[in-house]
This record gives C-alpha cells, sequence and structure tokens, in this order.
C-alpha cells in the first residue's frame, strides 16, 4: 500500500520536475534568441545613418573659365589669318562635393576648396529640395568655408565630442562622392592629431579608413550615435595604389572657425610675429627664435634672434607646433608671460598678443 503510495506521489513530481527544466531551457532560448536579435540590431547603422543623412547636403559648383589664347590674338591683323574656331571661348566648369548643416537657419560647412572661386553653388538636400547658396566666410589657413542658404525646415547635425574619439572607434563618412549622393562608408579611427601633410596652414586632423573619395570633401565624419565628429576634407593618394587613409578636420576646431566667420567674416588668431625652431633644451623642447617681425609683438615686447624660449605662461614648450597653434587660439589685446634664455641669462618679457594677418587667398 504504502509503495503504491509513493508511486503515486513520484510520477508527478518527476513529470513536474521535467516541466521545469523543459520551461527553463525554453526560457534560455527565448534569452539566447533575444541577445542575438539584439547584437544584429547592432550590426546595423541604419537608424544612425536616417538621423544624420538629412544634415548632410551635395554641393555643385559652376565657374566660367576663359581659355587662354596666343597674344597674338589680341592683334586684329593677325586674328584675320586664324579660323573662327580658334578664336577664345569660354566654358563652365563644373565640380562637386559635400556640406553639413549645422544650424536650422541655413548655415552649412564645407571645404573651402569645394566653393573656391565658384560663380554658382548650388546645394542638393536629402528631401529633393534645390538652392542657391552664397558663401559667409572662408578660411585658406584650415580649408573650411561657410555657406547660408534661405530655407525653412532644416535638420542641422548633432555636435559630437573628437576630443574624447580614440582610435579604434567605429565612424561613418556621408558625402556625395563621384555625384552619387548621400552615400555612406564605415571604418574606424586610425589616428588623431596627424599634421605636416601641407594640406593647409593648422592641421589636426582626425585619420580613418572610411571611404574618402572625390566629392565626399566637406562632409561629415559621425560616431555610432549620429553625432558630428569632423569635416572630411581629403584622401591621400599613391600612385597606383588605394591607401584607405582619409582626413578630417575635428568639428569643435571647424565650428570655431565658423563661428569667426559669421561673426567677422574671418578668423580672427592671435599672432606674435615671431620665427621660431624647436630646439632640445635640458631633456626636453624649446624655440629658438630665427627671427621677428618688425614692429610686430615679439620684437615689441624685446625678444631677439637667438633667444631659447624655454615656457609661455608657465608651461614648458613640449611641441612647438602645438605651442604656435595655442597662441594662433589666443585673442588680439591678451597678455603672454614669456620664459627665455639670452646667453646665460634667464629673462621673463611680456607680449601682447596682435592679430595674425589674413592668408585667405
Amino acid at each position: 500500500m504504502l509503495n503504491k503510495a509513493l508511486k503515486l506521489f513520484t510520477w508527478p513530481a518527476i513529470a513536474g520536475l521535467l516541466a521545469a527544466v523543459l520551461l527553463l531551457q525554453w526560457h534560455n532560448f527565448q534569452n539566447l534568441e533575444h541577445k542575438v536579435n539584439a547584437i544584429a540590431e547592432r550590426g546595423s547603422y541604419a537608424d544612425v545613418v536616417a538621423s544624420a543623412v538629412p544634415a548632410v547636403v551635395n554641393i555643385y559648383t559652376s565657374k566660367l573659365v576663359r581659355e587662354r589664347i596666343h597674344p597674338l590674338m589680341n592683334d586684329p591683323f593677325f586674328r584675320r589669318f586664324f579660323r573662327s574656331s580658334a578664336m577664345p571661348r569660354e566654358r563652365m566648369e563644373n565640380s562637386l562635393g559635400s556640406g553639413v548643416i549645422v544650424s536650422s537657419e541655413g548655415l552649412i560647412l564645407t571645404n573651402r576648396h569645394v566653393v573656391a572661386g565658384a560663380d554658382e553653388i548650388r546645394v542638393a538636400f536629402y528631401d529633393g529640395r534645390e538652392v542657391l547658396a552664397r558663401v559667409v566666410g572662408s578660411d585658406a589657413d584650415t580649408d573650411l568655408a561657410v555657406l547660408q542658404v534661405e530655407l525653412d525646415n532644416l535638420q542641422a547635425i548633432t555636435q559630437g565630442s573628437p576630443d574624447q574619439a580614440r582610435v579604434g572607434d567605429v565612424v561613418l563618412a556621408i558625402g556625395n562622392p563621384y555625384g552619387f549622393g548621400h552615400s555612406v562608408s564605415q571604418g574606424i579611427i586610425s589616428g588623431l592629431g596627424r599634421y605636416g601633410l601641407k594640406l593647409s596652414t593648422y592641421e589636426d586632423f582626425i585619420q580613418t579608413d572610411a571611404a574618402i573619395n572625390q566629392g565626399n570633401s566637406g562632409g561629415a565624419l559621425i560616431d555610432t550615435r549620429g553625432h558630428l565628429l569632423g569635416i572630411n576634407t581629403a584622401n591621400v593618394q599613391s600612385e597606383g595604389a588605394a591607401t584607405n587613409i582619409g582626413l578630417t578636420i575635428p568639428a569643435d576646431l571647424a565650428l570655431n572657425v565658423m563661428a569667426d566667420l559669421v561673426q567677422y567674416g574671418k578668423v580672427i588668431r592671435g599672432w606674435m610675429g615671431l620665427d621660431v625652431k624647436p630646439v632640445p633644451s635640458n631633456g626636453g623642447s624649446a624655440l629658438l627664435v630665427k627671427a621677428t617681425d618688425a614692429g610686430g609683438p615679439a620684437q615689441k615686447a624685446g625678444l631677439l634672434p637667438g633667444d631659447i624660449i624655454t615656457h609661455f605662461d608657465e608651461q614648458a614648450i613640449v611641441d612647438a607646433r602645438l605651442t604656435m597653434q595655442q597662441i594662433a587660439q589666443m585673442r588680439p589685446g591678451d597678455i603672454i608671460d614669456i620664459q627665455l634664455r639670452r646667453n646665460t641669462q634667464q629673462l621673463s618679457l611680456q607680449a601682447i598678443i596682435g592679430e595674425r594677418p589674413s592668408n585667405n587667398r
């Protein structure tokens, strides 16, 4: 009787246990499927692209070019000996590029080389609208330009944090390569603070292997949240080989340039009128003064050729390029303390920062 009772009790218990195990396995399977789906969703940047693409525009420029002729063609006597087909002609030269809407009021950032010398600038938007644009200002030292369009319902890009970008971060480049229009490429940040490429006076490029081709110039480099990291500028070329080296101007630098162009029509930069050369000094770095501009801030402060500058504002010289860029970021009228060596003397001077002469050509 007892055995019968035990059997009656045991089988339901075993069945319940098996059901619980099966339910747990099913629950684990559901969790696994959910995780797989989540990973798959993270592998797509469709939502990110959808949020950023409307803030990127295609730029088409036209320029009237007059063909050069032989000087004899200007003489009516000689001109009659030439056929009419040999007479000087005018033609329209077209080019393309990209831009980024940075303000809902119609301000667009792009590269200076995209719009330089253009007689007409036409901007095409993601929603199909097209409108003519005017140049607010341009800056040759950074190869940046600001355009203005008169149009309603514009979506501005969300600003990112290029100062927090790291090598290895995934990035997306959006632009108008070869006229394809609103094309997206994906890669990573390959390097930071690239300079010495002689593409512009002030270089602090973000390097990426995301494809930046002809027509991408002026477009957006965004992070995986759709936030702007920089303005795509150039692709390093190597004859007969694809380099996968794209260069982008950091967004914070671009926005600072834009602010001056909008307010003043030019970029206001600090200037000391110094020609310097990096030299080693006590295990560190220093700047050897090669020359000073006549009447410039450095000369007025008493700096002489042969002086060795060791500190600006009590900060030791670490990198000559960065130091001169920091001076450029100062405003005219700012005062800077200079510590230097002159022969065996340690001297301290003060200079009043001037305004750097414009380099726009």
